[in-house]
């Protein structure tokens, strides 16, 4: 079995106690160091290692602070559990990306440890909470700002630890991914209900401008409705528009939704008979409200399971997550 050694190296622009904090933490998650085994002394490894006692101190009482390991008197350091953490940066919160994270928690082992952030989509945010995780977790699970790059910053993380979730894409193929496709995944599931929406004399997709759901999607909405000789219309914006008799709408917003069921309601308009509605991303409540909400999404839960997954394998995994049209009682 490989045995723990360290060695500085002064090309990195980490300092001796970090590269040292690293080191160990990586013994450990590599099965290098397991539970129960010892550390070097202290004494031991400023020879071997050639770093001074009070930089070893100081790095073994930050692995104890963090209870990666432990120390008795007479026996010196020893690895306290085989624990893991798990860095997770989600865009948002919301109930589709709360049940992706329970299914995700559910079949994590207890021994892995996460701490859960958000960048809102706000690139400095991101960039620097992306910066200060490096080499402080096991494994990186990250939602990408863009959906068609894979932002710069994130390249400094280790390519094996890494798992980008939702949108992103890497063309250096070194990056495991689950995804969604926006683009023909959405047409295809508008075709499999397109005779429900023929029903309807005119298809609307509601689109806000600030929105950063992928701009693909109204791509594939144009050319569903072009191809099927639907009349259609894109808007970034139904606050200040009373919805019609003969209008269905595909929403992209939880918002949008509230507005045109709340419409519905004042008018006495039947959902699903005089006004269609198509949600994107699913959620316990659209199965309850109006009848039921039809809605295209992704399987959130398989998506969580799959990502539980990668972090406790750490087999490379590039993935696209299905997408499907699941008619309800709106439609």
């Amino acid at each position: 079995m490989e045995k723990f050694a360290f060695k500085f190296d002064e090309s990195s622009s980490q300092t001796k106690l970090q590269q040292l904090i690293h080191a160990v933490s990586e013994a450990i998650n590599l099965g290098i160091l397991k539970e129960g085994d010892f550390l070097p002394s202290v004494n031991q490894l400023s020879k071997d290692a050639g770093i001074s006692r009070d930089t070893i101190f100081k790095a073994y009482s930050i692995l104890k602070q963090r209870s990666i390991i432990s120390s008795t008197p007479t026996k010196g350091y020893f690895v306290a559990s085989e624990s893991y953490r798990v860095f997770v940066l989600l865009d948002d919160f919301s109930a589709f990306k709360e049940q992706l994270y329970q299914s995700f928690r559910a079949n994590l082992p207890d021994n892995y440890s996460v701490d859960l952030l958000f960048h809102h989509y706000n690139p400095e945010i991101f960039n620097q909470l992306i910066l200060n995780s490096l080499g402080r977790y096991s494994m990186y699970i990250v939602m990408n700002i863009d959906n068609k790059n894979l932002e710069e910053v994130v390249r400094k993380i280790d390519p094996k630890k890494l798992l980008i979730l939702d949108m992103g894409n890497d063309p250096k193929n070194e990056v495991s991914s689950l995804t969604q496709d926006f683009s023909q995944a959405v047409y295809d599931c508008l075709n499999s209900g397109l005779e429900l929406i023929r029903r309807y004399e005119e298809f609307i997709l509601v689109f806000p401008q600030n929105t950063p759901h992928p701009s693909e999607t109204i791509d594939a909405f144009i050319n569903f409705c072009n191809d099927h000789q639907l009349k259609h219309a894109v808007l970034d914006c139904i606050d200040n528009r009373e919805v019609q008799p003969g209008q269905a709408y595909l929403v992209i917003k939880d918002s949008d939704l509230v507005k045109i069921v709340k419409d519905c309601k004042k008018k006495s308009y039947k959902i699903g008979a005089e006004v269609g509605i198509i949600s994107y991303n699913d959620t316990p409540m659209k199965e309850i409200v109006a009848a039921g909400i039809t809605v295209i999404s992704t399987d959130f839960v398989q998506m969580g399971k799959d990502c539980a997954n990668f972090i406790v394998s750490k087999n490379k995994i590039n993935k696209v997550i299905a997408t499907q049209l699941i008619v309800r009682g709106s439609l």
